[in-house]
């Protein structure tokens, strides 16, 4: 069947230079997005009863723009003023570039990974002697924990924000012939909303491997997925898909 419409799991593009209206404008696919899941912060006062002290900490583990702004909320409720010696490990050079937002960059030690958790890995190893602090969601990685155990670093998670499924109801008579799912939250989120969902002739597209698992153990079948050598973005693959199936 060929594709006409698809939902993509996630905000809208803040830029016009979206590869999605590029792929939309190239295949002639109208492409809606909706977040299936968003974030809500934890309360100052759950975040005491896990015993965070900030004072404690000389090094902060940032895998995320949740985490940046969920640290420096907490800070200022806290009213804890992060000292100027605070060191950040950055996931990426995306989140790097987001703590600007924060913090005065040039006057900072930052140091950012490739992209992976394993890349920053490397370079946490060589500051081992820190007091690494995690800012994290109620649904962590396990690659994450099980990496800074094995290094034997001094580290402590503490959760900031959590994962919560959006209100989809407006959705129950709406159908699309793909439904792009970058999370397994995204999947949890479909069946939350719409406990009774068949497949039928939907096609499933899933980005990263835990995705993919999520989709098969929910009785799905993934259609499309990326990364892969032959299509790193999302939008690479449904490109591919698109031609493919469009053609018929």
């Amino acid at each position: 069947m060929k594709v006409k419409t698809i939902l993509v799991s996630q905000p809208p593009p803040k830029t016009e230079t979206s590869p999605y209206f590029d792929l939309s404008d190239k295949q002639k696919v109208k492409i809606d997005f909706r977040s299936f899941i968003h974030v809500e912060g934890i309360s100052v006062k759950d975040v005491r009863g896990q015993k965070i002290d900030l004072t404690k900490f000389t090094a902060i583990i940032l895998t995320s723009r949740n985490a940046v702004d969920h640290f420096f909320r907490i800070a200022e409720e806290m009213r804890f003023k992060v000292p100027d010696s605070m060191k950040y490990f950055c996931q990426s050079e995306a989140v790097a570039y987001y703590l600007q937002k924060y913090v005065v960059y040039r006057k900072r030690k930052i140091f950012v990974g490739n992209r992976t958790f394993p890349d920053l890995i490397k370079l946490i190893k060589k500051h081992k002697t820190e007091q690494f602090l995690l800012p994290s969601s109620d649904k962590l990685k396990p690659l994450i924990p099980t990496e800074l155990d094995a290094l034997g670093v001094s580290w402590t998670r503490a959760d900031l924000y959590r994962t919560v499924v959006s209100d989809l109801s407006d959705l129950e008579d709406v159908f699309y012939d793909v439904l792009v799912f970058f999370s397994p939250s995204g999947i949890e989120s479909l069946f939350h909303n719409f406990p009774n969902f068949k497949q039928n002739d939907t096609r499933i597209a899933a980005f990263g491997n835990s995705t993919v698992n999520a989709v098969t153990e929910a009785g799905l079948k993934c259609d499309i997925f990326a990364p892969s050598p032959e299509t790193p973005s999302m939008t690479m693959a449904l490109d591919k898909y698109i031609k493919v199936v469009n053609k018929k």
